[in-house]
C-alpha cells in the first residue's frame, strides 16, 4: 500500500503523524512511505532522516493525496485538502466531527473513508489512540492557565503555587478522566488548592486515593459547578464523551460571576468546549477576555510542544497504522467492534452513531 504523510497545515501545528522509524517499519513490511518535505521539521526530523529510513519525499501535498491510498494526519482536513480526497482515500487522524457540522459535511461530499483516532477502542474500551495527547493537554493547561494568570497576561497577577504567608490559586478541574487527573496532579504539584469534579463516584474515589493532600475531589453538579467556579482563579474544562458534543457545564452568566482576572483554560473545546463563552483560539492568539474572564481555547494544545506530542502520540498509532496498511480500512474496522468504532465516515454516510445523532441532517449508514 502507498502511504502518504503530509505536513500539517493546520495554524501552529507542530506534530508530525509518523517518525522516522514508522517509516522505516512500514518499508519492512513492503509499504511504500511517502513524505512531504518538511512535515517532520515542526519535531525535530530532517527530509534526510526520512530517507534514510526508506520514504520518498515529496515537495508538495497534491502529489501525496495524489499517490497515496492511505493518508495518516496528525488534524483534521483543514479545506485545501479536503478539495483533494477521494473516495479511494482512507484517512487515518484525529477528526472530532461532532464539533463542526462544515467539516462533517464538506467530508461526507468528498467520500473519503474517515478512521478517527479519538474513537478507536482497545480491548479494555479504552481510548488508547486520544489518551497520549490528553495527558499532554491536561499538564499544559495548567502550565498555560498559570502564565495566563500572570496580570501582563490579564489574569489576576496570581502565582499558582503561593509563597510562604500568600495563599495559593485556588483551581477548579472540570472532569476526572486522563485530562482532568493530569492537569490536578500538576496544579497540585505546583502548591495550588485543587477541587477536581467529576459524577461518576466510583472515579472519584480512586482518585482521592491517589492524588496528594491539596487535592479535594467534589461530586460534580450543577450547584457544585455554582460554588466551586465562582471561587476559582482557574478552571480546566477537561470533560469529554468520547464522539460527541462536549458538555456545557458553565453557563454564560456564571462566568459572568466568576472573579475578575480568573482564567479559564477549555481543554474539551476539539469537541466544542463544555463553557457557554468558548470559541476556538490557537497558539498565535490564545486567549480573549469576556466579562473580565481571560478564556484560554487553543484547539491543538499538544501541537506547541511538538517532539514530546509527536513521541507520545506514534508510540500509541503506529501499532494501529501498521495493521491499516495491511489489512485495509474494511478488513481493519470489521476486525473487532473496537477499531469498527474508530470509523466515523464512509462512502458519503456517516457510520458513527454519536456523529449521526450531532448531525441528524446529515446521510447516515
Amino acid at each position: 500500500m502507498k502511504i502518504g504523510v503530509p505536513r500539517e497545515i493546520k495554524d501552529d501545528e507542530y506534530r508530525v503523524a509518523l517518525r522516522p522509524v514508522g517509516a522505516e517499519l512500514l518499508t519492512r513490511d513492503g509499504h511504500a512511505v511517502l513524505i512531504e518535505r518538511g512535515a517532520g521539521r515542526g519535531s525535530g526530523y530532517s527530509d534526510e532522516d526520512y530517507e534514510r529510513a526508506g520514504a520518498v519525499l515529496f515537495d508538495g501535498p497534491k502529489e501525496i493525496f495524489r499517490e497515496a491510498e492511505l493518508i495518516v494526519k496528525v488534524k483534521e482536513p483543514q479545506p485545501s485538502e479536503l478539495d483533494v480526497l477521494e473516495p479511494r482515500h482512507t484517512v487515518f487522524g484525529y477528526f472530532h466531527f461532532a464539533a463542526s457540522h462544515e467539516l462533517t459535511q464538506r467530508s461526507l461530499a468528498a467520500g473519503y473513508t474517515a478512521i478517527a483516532y479519538e474513537t478507536l477502542k482497545d480491548a479494555s474500551n479504552r481510548l488508547p489512540l486520544l489518551t497520549p495527547m490528553s495527558e499532554v493537554a491536561g499538564r499544559m493547561s495548567i502550565q498555560e492557565g498559570a502564565k495566563h494568570l500572570e496580570k501582563p497576561m490579564k489574569g489576576r497577577g496570581i502565582l499558582l503555587g503561593g509563597v510562604p504567608g500568600v495563599e495559593p490559586a485556588n483551581v477548579v478541574v472540570l472532569g476526572g478522566g486522563v485530562v482532568g487527573a493530569n492537569a490536578a496532579r500538576v496544579a497540585a504539584g505546583l502548591g495550588a488548592n485543587v477541587v477536581l469534579m467529576d459524577t461518576n463516584l466510583d472515579r472519584l474515589r480512586d482518585l482521592d486515593a491517589i492524588m496528594a493532600a491539596n487535592v479535594t475531589t467534589i461530586y460534580s453538579d450543577p450547584h457544585s459547578i455554582d460554588e466551586y467556579v465562582r471561587q476559582a482563579d482557574l478552571v480546566i474544562g477537561a470533560v469529554l464523551v468520547p464522539g460527541r458534543r462536549a458538555p456545557r457545564l458553565v453557563s454564560a452568566d456564571l462566568v459572568r460571576r466568576m472573579r475578575s482576572g480568573a482564567v479559564i483554560v477549555d481543554v474539551s473545546i476539539d469537541q466544542g468546549g463544555c463553557f457557554e463563552t468558548s470559541r476556538p483560539t490557537t497558539h498565535h492568539d490564545p486567549v480573549y477576555v469576556v466579562d473580565d474572564v481571560v478564556h484560554y481555547c487553543v484547539g491543538n494544545m499538544p501541537g506547541a510542544v511538538g517532539r514530546t506530542s509527536t513521541h507520545a502520540l506514534t508510540n500509541a498509532t503506529l501499532p494501529y497504522v501498521r495493521q491499516l496498511a495491511k489489512l485495509g480500512a474494511e478488513r481493519f474496522t470489521q476486525s473487532d467492534p473496537g477499531r469498527a468504532a474508530a470509523e466515523n465516515i464512509r462512502g458519503g454516510k456517516i457510520t458513527s452513531p454519536d456523529v449521526a445523532d450531532a448531525f441528524p441532517d446529515l446521510p447516515r449508514a
